[in-house]
């Protein structure tokens, strides 16, 4: 027999307030009223204890894990907490072998897997033969993209269920329960504003856990008078100086703004395109990224039109390598406004989509002699270099040759619009196609 020895000096850490007052019911669950409201698919599920393998997609706070420990309390069915940070292939085949058995007695048995994403192919795929037989009932909780991070084969056995960042409103609602709910500060008096509640709703960014957790730091950090702890602004600005941004820059928020930033700026919209940059950089993004992408759209969506977008992006890029943040973030939003206000054109994109297209798809038709270079006597002999025009020895500085593959010619694959000074490069090729014309007659 062994007895468990404690320190003289231990004592009971109180659990944060988060845990203490998590929702036990439905009806306790703060928002995703278009899964859990009355008469929606996922709460008649849950109603009728006839839920089956499922995924709960959502950012962080929003009561994924909060959801599953419901459904463990209002099901018949013997219900496992995984952790896909610590267990490996041998632990879940232990797992499954005893919901196999439990099944053989008509027990079901629900599997919840908190970032089921963290989990690679083959851990994966040692849950599907025991959801496909029905030995266990799967509920997997991730914060990313579950089409990236869920195998295809386990993911099309699941309902994927997306769950939304949480209201100011109801995250206000949320901290209302807390001052009076017995698990939370129900025993003191707490005195605060509800305009004090809903700064630290808006400054939660949807995240329930996080707005109770600074509710618990500015009420410990009050002053307890006789009437009661009473909650101050000055209480609540120490505690949230600085906002952390919900940006994941390895994750699917990293592309979905991105992508914003981009659409921003090609739409013309400097106010839009600024406040995406400032997303990505305060949410941690490398600067150097940030500046590469911007270098694509000057040439991706400007182009000719305004052929100094390129130099300025090249020159933000510079800047962001030689300086560092934050001292970059302004080049960064000159580039960005740059970008915006100048005149857009794709016409070099769709160019060279098209000529890719024909270097795939067609024949890779050999260089015409004429183009070759003959630097040795057997490549003159063998008419490489025949007939070359020198374009600088004519008058025009332009001759009629043809510089495409036979099968090819004719083609045209640059087709400039009239915006900003791509205008003039659309003069200057439609002269220069005229008068090649003119000399074919």
């Amino acid at each position: 027999m062994t007895m468990e020895q404690t320190s003289l000096f231990a004592k009971s850490v109180p659990e944060p307030l988060a845990a203490r007052i998590r929702p036990r019911t439905l009806g306790e669950i703060a928002g995703q009223q278009h899964l859990l409201g009355k008469g929606k698919v996922l709460r008649r599920l849950i109603e009728q204890d006839s839920i089956s393998s499922m995924i709960f997609w959502g950012p962080p706070g929003v009561g994924k894990t909060t959801l599953a420990g419901v459904i463990a309390q209002m099901t018949k069915a013997r219900f496992i907490n995984f952790s896909a940070v610590i267990s490996g292939i041998k632990e879940i085949r232990e797992v499954m072998k005893k919901a196999e058995d439990n099944r053989l007695y008509g027990e079901q048995t629900i599997v919840f897997v908190d970032e089921i994403h963290r989990f690679n192919k083959a851990q994966q795929d040692a849950f599907l033969p025991f959801v496909e037989k029905g030995s266990i009932i799967l509920i997997g909780a991730t914060t990313e993209n579950p089409s990236f991070e869920v195998n295809g084969a386990l993911l099309s056995r699941c309902k994927v269920f997306v769950l939304k960042a949480l209201s100011v409103e109801d995250i206000t609602a949320l901290l209302r329960r807390a001052i009076i709910d017995e698990r939370g500060f129900g025993g003191q008096k707490i005195i605060i504003e509800d305009s004090l509640l809903q700064k630290l709703a808006a400054f939660a960014n949807g995240d329930a856990r996080r707005a109770l957790s600074l509710l618990e730091m500015v009420v410990l950090n009050a002053e307890a008078g006789e009437d009661g702890t009473e909650v101050t602004a000055e209480n609540v600005e120490q505690c949230t100086s600085r906002k952390m941004l919900l940006y994941d820059k390895d994750g699917e928020e990293h592309y979905n703004i991105i992508s914003a930033l981009h659409k921003s700026m090609r739409n013309s919209d400097p106010d839009a395109a600024v406040y995406w940059l400032a997303r990505m950089l305060e949410g941690g993004e490398d600067p150097l990224y940030v500046a590469r992408r911007i270098t694509r759209f000057a040439s991706e969506d400007i182009g000719l039109a305004d052929p100094r977008a390129l130099e300025i992006a090249v020159a933000a890029y510079q800047a962001c390598h030689f300086i560092g943040m934050p001292e970059c973030t302004v080049h960064l939003t000159q580039a960005v406004v740059y970008m915006s206000l100048a005149p857009k054109s794709n016409a070099l994109y769709v160019a060279y989509g098209m000529a890719r297209k024909d270097a795939e798809e067609r024949q890779a038709e050999p260089v015409p002699l004429h183009l070759r270079n003959a630097v040795t006597k057997l490549m003159k002999d063998l008419d490489y270099g025949k007939d070359y025009q020198y374009a600088h020895d004519t008058q025009e500085k332009i001759t009629a040759m043809e510089c495409l593959p036979e099968s090819l010619q004719g083609r045209s694959y640059y087709h400039p619009t009239q915006e900003g000074l791509e205008g003039r490069f659309a003069k200057r090729l439609q002269e220069i196609k005229a008068w090649k014309r003119q000399q074919k007659k």
